[in-house]
């Protein structure tokens, strides 16, 4: 009996480590920007502002994302944790910080799933010819919750599995928008466009040819086209190599995304021609799928079908960072230790997974309900939560290596430097983002809610919602808030063992 009394408790299992590799995890982190319904979404208003250099625009709204990559690299060559931007920024900025950050990453996941998962399954209609139905809100929503469940299943189920569906995914949906460019571009050549089109130039590429005003507008809408690439990073505890293959999936999971980008933005460009592109700049919102259909004719469904694809995919991999911040923080007692349990069977938080789904679908819900076009100002909110926590973890990473930036010009530039710069770079957006979103007018459903825009409103709402939990934790689990801001171990920087 004395021996059973010693024995020792049960080991609480953890996440499965070396579950997926380097190449599962680039492929998680491009379907988590979701390529194909971003270029779907935000074509058109960047052709609008910025014309035959809007692949010179897109081309300067990757750089601050190349910035913040460099960061997570950096960041995660000393810290695998799978709460990324909460784990660091606590190391280096202390409890505060960190929890509003992990909050952030957490609420992106929740107010953009249904959205994505409502576009998925429109898109699928589409492309089956299912018209009608789209336009049915108990049918589309009713999939779309189904999708969601479904989706949430598979991350439950495994990363393993994931890592599968996504490989399937990604390859769809590039293959669709390759066949889109390569079969502009070729009737470009030939000269058989409907329009006056013109030969791509690479003076296109020129971000400051259109005016600042439409460079300033389209390093807004990068914001959103090129999140999500840190999913990658959300993994590390579950990728081979995990202190250097997550952190290279992330930074070139950026650059694959830049050069599918700029191939759509000069098809596009290209195709349509300046006439065309000046006479519909109040066109945007159906701009791609207007020049998708002219370019493919009858086989239209393979591009909506691309977008239904990229929003399935995306759909999945958003709730990666969300669940796995929430491990993170309740395995620091930031967060109810419940949120912190993993399967015993699949090795995945399955708790913390499946509340990230509850909450989103709620949401998805209860907003559809008050109008379709406060949906859509709840996307909008998402670039002040983005901006946000891309910007802590830019100066996270240079106050977390600061005792060693001066080694060398590397660590001043890419480790330093560069990552101050792309937080920089956030942080004017974010107070540009505030200032356009505190006017009605520039909403979507273009009222007011307590005389400033929808989007700006949730935005708070959601920033106030985070203090007020975080305060109340902090009363009732005062245990994480004695971490003190700490600096990356000498060691860990010049790649010693631990």
């Amino acid at each position: 009996m004395a021996a059973e009394d010693a024995a020792p408790p049960e080991r609480r299992p953890g996440l499965r480590a070396d579950a997926i590799g380097f190449v599962d995890a680039l492929v998680i982190g491009l379907n988590s920007t979701s390529p194909a319904y971003s270029l779907a979404a935000v074509i058109g208003p960047i052709v609008a502002l910025a014309g035959l250099h809007a692949p010179g625009v897109m081309f300067a709204s990757f750089v601050p994302m190349l910035l913040i990559a460099s960061a997570f690299y950096y960041l995660n060559k000393v810290d695998q944790d799978c709460g990324t931007t909460f784990s660091w920024v606590t190391r280096a900025m202390g409890p505060w910080a960190g929890w509003l950050g992990g909050w952030a990453i957490t609420m992106t996941g929740v107010l953009v799933v249904g959205s994505l998962a409502d576009v998925a399954v429109s898109f699928a209609l589409l492309s089956f010819g299912l018209d009608g139905l789209v336009d049915d809100a108990v049918v589309r929503q009713s999939l779309t919750v189904l999708l969601i469940l479904a989706m949430t299943a598979v991350c439950v189920i495994g990363t393993e599995l994931s890592a599968k569906v996504q490989n399937v995914l990604i390859l769809a949906q590039v293959s669709f928008l390759l066949v889109f460019v390569g079969v502009a571009l070729y009737r470009v050549y030939a000269g058989t466009s409907t329009y006056a089109s013109e030969e791509p130039a690479l003076g296109w590429l020129d971000p400051f040819g259109a005016g600042g005003a439409a460079l300033t507008g389209g390093l807004l809408l990068g914001v959103f086209i090129y999140w999500g690439w840190e999913s990658a990073v959300n993994l590390t505890e579950e990728v081979e190599d995990s202190a250097s293959a997550p952190g290279r999936a992330a930074l070139w999971s950026t650059v694959i995304l830049l050069v599918t980008y700029v191939s759509v933005g000069f098809a596009v460009v290209a195709y349509a021609g300046p006439a065309f592109l000046a006479e519909h700049a109040d066109d945007e919102e159906f701009l791609f799928a207007r020049l998708a259909t002219d370019v493919l004719g009858g086989w239209d469904w393979v591009l909506l079908l691309a977008v239904a694809t990229s929003a399935i995919a995306s759909t999945q991999t958003t709730i990666i960072p969300a669940s796995r911040t929430a491990l993170s923080m309740a395995r620091r007692r930031a967060l109810p230790a419940y949120y912190g349990h993993i399967s015993p069977r699949f090795r995945t938080p399955d708790v913390s997974t499946w509340w990230v789904a509850g909450i989103a679908i709620a949401w998805y819900l209860v907003v559809n309900r008050i109008s379709a076009s406060a949906l859509l100002d709840s996307l909008t909110a998402l670039s002040l939560l983005i901006a946000f926590y891309y910007a802590l973890t830019g100066v996270a990473c240079a106050v977390y290596y600061r005792l060693h930036l001066l080694d060398s010009v590397h660590n001043l530039l890419l480790i330093g430097l560069g990552p101050l710069v792309g937080a920089g770079l956030l942080t004017w957006l974010l107070v540009r983002s505030v200032t356009d979103m505190a006017d009605p007018a520039n909403s979507y459903s273009g009222t007011a809610w307590f005389g400033l825009g929808p989007p700006l409103v949730i935005g708070i709402g959601i920033a106030l919602t985070g203090v007020f939990l975080m305060v109340v934790w902090r009363l009732r689990s005062p245990e994480f808030w004695e971490e003190r801001p700490t600096v990356a171990d000498p060691g860990l920087v010049r790649g010693e063992e631990r």
